[in-house]
């Protein structure tokens, strides 16, 4: 979607600045438009709904128990490593790369006519 500036014209009528849209763009465009604006205005009840319908839900009472850890004693002891000494890992030695032959058969020259 270029951007034309302002110009004159041949016969000197003046031209304003405008967009230049492609055959059919503004029509999708504002198709799509009004798409998006009517699934806004559907899809939001303005939290109407929710304040009218159903039962009022409790308020929540902190902390939260659930029924597994009813009676049983709080989790405060913390984790801890099963060693006290560090572990080296093997690291594999730097190895020196070699240069590799770019073609896997030998090339004989004799037979090539240079005269070598």
């Amino acid at each position: 979607m270029p951007f034309i500036q302002k110009y004159v014209r041949s016969d000197g009528t003046p031209v304003r600045a405008h967009y230049r849209w492609a055959q059919g763009a503004r029509r999708e465009m504002t198709i799509i438009a009004f798409a998006a604006l009517a699934a806004v205005s559907f899809g939001h009840n303005g939290g109407q709904a929710a304040q009218n319908s159903g039962p009022q839900k409790a308020p929540a009472q902190y902390p939260i128990l659930f029924s597994e850890n009813v009676g049983r004693a709080p989790r405060g002891v913390e984790p801890r490593p099963t060693v006290s000494y560090p572990i080296k890992f093997d690291t594999p030695k730097p190895t020196v790369k070699r240069p590799t032959p770019t073609v896997s058969y030998p090339i004989d020259f004799s037979t090539l006519g240079s005269g070598r």
